[in-house]
């Protein structure tokens, strides 16, 4: 059976009770909202968790999420590279709750996580404006660590990949793990 890269929020709500959704964003984002039901397997911990992957696959097929349809997608591509077939959910939670679908918060998960991005992008802003002002008040050479986030920037944006999310993904708050159900 050939399974389908890519499946649409109209067709994952219509299937949803027959999927098994694992989610691969950080636990962080994961306990902010996620799809009902989903299992959280960070995209950085999906090797170590093929096997358990593999079996919930041939119990259900695997619906694959994440904010966007990024992760998701680099997902799919290294499970099928493992014989293990799973599609990705077109457009990720944005898409989902885009089309008025709820996402999922647990009670008692505390605040909401902040999403990667939001993440990245306080951590890149704090680095240049502290760049900056150390430059101003320190030593000009300082200044050298705004253009180095800048520089980070516009790498992560041509080839896709983040260096500063990788970095912070690994912080505590980020890690909660979440074991897949059977």
């Amino acid at each position: 059976m050939t399974v389908p890269r890519a499946i649409g929020v109209g067709e994952a709500r219509q299937r949803l009770d027959e999927l098994t959704v694992v989610d691969v964003r950080t636990p962080g984002e994961f306990a902010g909202g996620h799809l009902p039901d989903a299992l959280n397997v960070p995209l950085d911990r999906l090797a170590p968790r093929l096997p358990e992957l593999r079996e919930a696959a041939g119990r259900a097929p695997l619906l694959v999420v994440c904010a966007s349809g990024g992760r998701s997608g680099e997902a799919v591509g290294g499970l099928a590279a493992h014989g293990v077939p799973a599609s990705g959910l077109t457009g990720g939670t944005r898409a989902w709750t885009a089309a008025g679908h709820p996402l999922h918060r647990p009670a008692g998960a505390g605040r909401a996580a902040w999403a990667m991005e939001r993440q990245v992008r306080l951590a890149a802003g704090g680095t240049v404006v502290s760049g900056v002002l150390l430059g101003l008040l320190a030593h000009p050479a300082f200044v050298l660590l705004s253009g180095a986030i800048g520089a980070g920037l516009a790498f992560s944006a041509v080839t896709g990949t983040c260096g500063m999310a990788a970095l912070l993904a690994r912080l505590p708050h980020n890690r909660r793990d979440a074991r897949l159900r059977t």
